[in-house]
Protein backbone atom coordinates (compact mmCIF):
# COMPACT_ATOMS: atom_id res chain seq x y z
CA UNK A 1 0.00 0.00 0.00
CA UNK A 2 1.05 3.58 -0.59
CA UNK A 3 1.07 4.44 3.09
CA UNK A 4 4.14 2.23 3.52
CA UNK A 5 6.07 4.20 0.92
CA UNK A 6 5.94 7.73 2.28
CA UNK A 7 4.19 9.61 5.05
CA UNK A 8 0.83 10.96 3.93
CA UNK A 9 -0.98 13.14 6.38
CA UNK A 10 -3.72 15.71 6.20
CA UNK A 11 -6.27 16.21 3.46
CA UNK A 12 -3.69 16.43 0.68
CA UNK A 13 -1.92 13.26 1.79
CA UNK A 14 -5.11 11.22 2.06
CA UNK A 15 -6.35 12.23 -1.38
CA UNK A 16 -2.92 11.67 -2.93
CA UNK A 17 -2.65 8.22 -1.32
CA UNK A 18 -6.08 7.24 -2.64
CA UNK A 19 -5.22 8.41 -6.16
CA UNK A 20 -1.86 6.66 -5.96
CA UNK A 21 -3.51 3.37 -4.97
CA UNK A 22 -6.04 3.64 -7.81
CA UNK A 23 -3.38 4.55 -10.38
CA UNK A 24 -1.11 1.74 -9.17
CA UNK A 25 -3.93 -0.82 -9.42
CA UNK A 26 -4.82 0.43 -12.91
CA UNK A 27 -1.18 0.38 -14.03
CA UNK A 28 -1.40 4.08 -14.81
CA UNK A 29 1.12 5.57 -12.36
CA UNK A 30 3.30 7.20 -15.02
CA UNK A 31 0.29 8.56 -16.91
CA UNK A 32 -1.34 10.08 -13.84
CA UNK A 33 1.98 11.46 -12.62
CA UNK A 34 2.57 13.13 -15.99
CA UNK A 35 -0.93 14.59 -16.02
CA UNK A 36 -0.49 15.97 -12.51
CA UNK A 37 2.86 17.51 -13.49
CA UNK A 38 1.15 19.20 -16.43
CA UNK A 39 -1.59 20.44 -14.12
CA UNK A 40 0.99 21.79 -11.68
CA UNK A 41 2.72 23.63 -14.52
CA UNK A 42 -0.63 25.15 -15.53
CA UNK A 43 -1.32 26.25 -11.97
CA UNK A 44 2.15 27.80 -11.66
CA UNK A 45 1.75 29.58 -15.01
CA UNK A 46 -1.66 31.11 -14.26
CA UNK A 47 -2.33 33.38 -11.32
CA UNK A 48 -6.04 33.29 -12.22
CA UNK A 49 -6.15 29.50 -11.99
CA UNK A 50 -4.25 29.58 -8.68
CA UNK A 51 -6.74 32.14 -7.31
CA UNK A 52 -9.68 30.09 -8.62
CA UNK A 53 -8.49 26.98 -6.80
CA UNK A 54 -8.06 28.80 -3.49
CA UNK A 55 -11.23 30.92 -3.65
CA UNK A 56 -14.32 29.80 -1.74
CA UNK A 57 -16.44 32.27 -3.75
CA UNK A 58 -17.13 29.90 -6.65
CA UNK A 59 -19.87 27.36 -6.18
CA UNK A 60 -19.35 23.65 -6.52
CA UNK A 61 -20.93 23.39 -9.98
CA UNK A 62 -18.68 26.13 -11.38
CA UNK A 63 -15.59 24.45 -9.96
CA UNK A 64 -16.56 21.03 -11.32
CA UNK A 65 -17.33 22.49 -14.76
CA UNK A 66 -14.09 24.47 -14.87
CA UNK A 67 -11.92 21.51 -13.86
CA UNK A 68 -13.74 19.18 -16.25
CA UNK A 69 -13.11 21.64 -19.10
CA UNK A 70 -9.46 22.03 -18.05
CA UNK A 71 -8.95 18.26 -17.92
CA UNK A 72 -10.66 17.79 -21.28
CA UNK A 73 -8.59 20.52 -22.94
CA UNK A 74 -5.37 19.07 -21.46
CA UNK A 75 -6.31 15.58 -22.63
CA UNK A 76 -6.26 14.02 -19.18
CA UNK A 77 -7.36 10.42 -18.75
CA UNK A 78 -10.48 9.27 -16.95
CA UNK A 79 -8.69 8.60 -13.66
CA UNK A 80 -7.20 12.10 -13.35
CA UNK A 81 -10.38 13.78 -14.61
CA UNK A 82 -12.55 11.89 -12.11
CA UNK A 83 -10.07 12.70 -9.35
CA UNK A 84 -10.29 16.43 -10.14
CA UNK A 85 -14.10 16.23 -10.20
CA UNK A 86 -14.08 14.49 -6.82
CA UNK A 87 -11.77 17.10 -5.31
CA UNK A 88 -14.05 19.88 -6.63
CA UNK A 89 -17.20 18.08 -5.46
CA UNK A 90 -15.76 17.74 -1.97
CA UNK A 91 -14.68 21.41 -1.98
CA UNK A 92 -10.99 20.55 -1.46
CA UNK A 93 -9.46 22.49 -4.35
CA UNK A 94 -7.54 24.64 -1.86
CA UNK A 95 -5.38 21.56 -1.17
CA UNK A 96 -4.89 20.48 -4.80
CA UNK A 97 -1.28 21.68 -5.04
CA UNK A 98 -0.44 19.76 -1.87
CA UNK A 99 -2.14 16.68 -3.32
CA UNK A 100 0.02 16.94 -6.44
CA UNK A 101 3.19 17.24 -4.32
CA UNK A 102 2.17 14.30 -2.12
CA UNK A 103 1.38 12.15 -5.17
CA UNK A 104 4.80 12.96 -6.65
CA UNK A 105 6.44 11.95 -3.36
CA UNK A 106 4.56 8.66 -3.29
CA UNK A 107 5.46 7.92 -6.90
CA UNK A 108 9.13 8.74 -6.25
CA UNK A 109 9.20 6.53 -3.16
CA UNK A 110 7.56 3.74 -5.17
CA UNK A 111 10.41 3.96 -7.70
CA UNK A 112 13.02 4.09 -4.92
CA UNK A 113 13.79 7.76 -5.55
CA UNK A 114 13.93 10.71 -3.21
CA UNK A 115 11.81 13.77 -4.04
CA UNK A 116 13.76 17.00 -3.79
CA UNK A 117 12.60 20.57 -4.37
CA UNK A 118 15.14 23.29 -5.10
CA UNK A 119 14.19 26.95 -5.17
CA UNK A 120 16.68 29.43 -6.59
CA UNK A 121 16.72 33.19 -7.07
CA UNK A 122 17.25 32.81 -10.84
CA UNK A 123 16.65 30.01 -13.28
CA UNK A 124 19.41 27.40 -13.15
CA UNK A 125 21.12 26.13 -16.28
CA UNK A 126 20.93 22.45 -17.18
CA UNK A 127 24.54 22.01 -16.05
CA UNK A 128 23.74 23.56 -12.66
CA UNK A 129 20.67 21.34 -12.24
CA UNK A 130 22.72 18.27 -13.19
CA UNK A 131 25.48 19.21 -10.72
CA UNK A 132 22.94 19.82 -7.95
CA UNK A 133 21.23 16.47 -8.65
CA UNK A 134 24.56 14.63 -8.54
CA UNK A 135 25.54 16.33 -5.28
CA UNK A 136 22.22 15.46 -3.63
CA UNK A 137 22.38 11.86 -4.93
CA UNK A 138 25.82 11.48 -3.35
CA UNK A 139 24.42 12.85 -0.06
CA UNK A 140 21.34 10.63 0.13
CA UNK A 141 22.66 7.58 -1.71
CA UNK A 142 19.55 7.22 -3.89
CA UNK A 143 18.26 8.44 -7.23
CA UNK A 144 16.80 11.94 -6.96
CA UNK A 145 13.63 13.31 -8.51
CA UNK A 146 14.56 17.01 -8.57
CA UNK A 147 12.01 19.75 -9.15
CA UNK A 148 13.29 23.28 -9.51
CA UNK A 149 11.50 26.60 -9.23
CA UNK A 150 12.44 30.27 -9.12
CA UNK A 151 11.73 32.79 -6.35
CA UNK A 152 13.37 36.16 -7.09
CA UNK A 153 12.72 37.25 -3.50
CA UNK A 154 15.58 34.97 -2.39
CA UNK A 155 18.05 37.49 -3.91
CA UNK A 156 20.65 34.72 -4.34
CA UNK A 157 21.48 31.19 -3.23
CA UNK A 158 19.22 28.16 -2.89
CA UNK A 159 16.64 26.52 -0.69
CA UNK A 160 16.71 22.73 -1.02
CA UNK A 161 14.00 20.53 0.53
CA UNK A 162 14.76 16.83 0.88
CA UNK A 163 11.73 15.21 2.46
CA UNK A 164 11.16 17.04 5.74
CA UNK A 165 14.71 18.46 5.81
CA UNK A 166 15.34 21.96 4.46
CA UNK A 167 18.71 23.49 3.64
CA UNK A 168 18.37 27.25 3.29
CA UNK A 169 21.44 28.99 1.89
CA UNK A 170 19.54 31.91 0.39
CA UNK A 171 20.88 35.43 0.59
CA UNK A 172 17.53 36.60 1.99
CA UNK A 173 17.88 34.29 5.00
CA UNK A 174 21.50 35.27 5.56
CA UNK A 175 20.56 38.97 5.50
CA UNK A 176 17.69 38.35 7.92
CA UNK A 177 20.08 36.57 10.32
CA UNK A 178 22.54 39.45 10.05
CA UNK A 179 19.73 41.94 10.72
CA UNK A 180 18.74 39.97 13.85
CA UNK A 181 22.34 39.88 15.09
CA UNK A 182 22.72 43.62 14.46
CA UNK A 183 19.54 44.37 16.45
CA UNK A 184 20.81 42.35 19.41
CA UNK A 185 24.18 44.16 19.44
Amino acid sequence: MSRDLAPTTGVAGRYAAALFDLANEAGALETVEGELKALKASINASADLKDFLKSPVYDRADQINALTALAEKAGFGVLTTNFLKLVATNRRLFALEGMIRAFASLASAHRGEVSVEAVSAAAMSEDQVKALRLEIESMVGKAVNLETSVDPDLLGGLIVKIGSQMIDSSLRTKLNRLRTVMKEA
